[in-house]
């Protein structure tokens, strides 16, 4: 996906996330979150969005700090996190594609890393702010284009998960395959006592492999629905679930 189109994601998945909250209230519990109510997860998004516009227009060299407000309820807290998001979209929007700021993945530019990062904050987030509707309305959180559900498990499998923090190790080694049924995305996970590797493509044999649309097997692997389907040893896709927390 190009930059402009994570850019436009950001926009419409912070105004979705800011409309879910707003009907459900500051009070409602998340159930894709168990320990937030709604207004744990403004707080939460609403400092990242700020705090990742802020390495961009500074073009800070190095990590800046991330403070969640604790002052900040009711309908005060949901304008600080529409003005916040804003504020992001327009500087993504405007900002020089050459800039160089720190970011702490591998992407083609510190721009990319943060358009695509941030789309992907946001719209899993989404998900958890209408997952507290659907408590009250029940209505189902929308769907992502497959196109977007596979950029987003390229981004946690070959991204978030090749870093040290990643929690998703075994002694003996095991091999996941996680496959996309509505693209021809295909990845192969090597989890073993270092942080997970991952290739994409089907690179030999696999012990486990969870399928299913791109969309629904994006959010199964942020845990925010069960996988679609799983073959193989299913202890594997128990064992990602059990340790894949971010």
């Amino acid at each position: 996906m190009e930059i402009a189109e994570h850019i436009e994601t950001v926009d419409t998945e912070g105004r979705l996330l800011a409309d879910a909250a707003e009907k459900a209230g500051v009070d409602a519990k998340v159930p894709t979150c168990p320990d937030w109510q709604v207004r744990d997860l403004l707080r939460h998004q609403g400092a990242v969005h700020r705090w990742a516009a802020a390495h961009i227009a500074e073009r800070a060299a190095q990590r800046l700090p991330l403070t969640e407000p604790s002052d900040l309820d009711g309908d005060e807290l949901l304008a600080w996190f529409r003005e916040g998001h804003r504020h992001l979209v327009d500087t993504l929007t405007n900002a020089d594609p050459e800039l160089e700021c720190w970011s702490f993945m591998a992407a083609p530019s510190p721009l990319a890393f943060w358009a695509r990062r941030q789309a992907h904050e946001t719209a899993v987030h989404r998900v958890d702010a209408q997952s507290a509707l659907a408590r009250t309305e029940h209505v189902r959180p929308d769907v992502f284009p497959a196109e977007f559900g596979a950029d987003g498990i390229d981004e946690l499998l070959i991204g978030f998960h090749a870093r040290s923090r990643s929690r998703v190790r075994s002694d003996v080694p095991r091999v996941l395959r996680v496959r996309a049924t509505d693209t021809d995305a295909v990845w192969t996970v090597r989890v073993t006592q270092e942080p997970p590797a991952t290739v994409r493509g089907a690179e030999g044999d696999a012990e486990c492999e969870v399928s299913g649309p791109a969309s629904q097997l994006y959010l199964a692997l942020w845990n925010r629905l069960p996988f679609p389907a799983v073959t193989g040893d299913a202890s594997l896709a128990a064992l990602w679930r059990e340790r894949s927390g971010i």
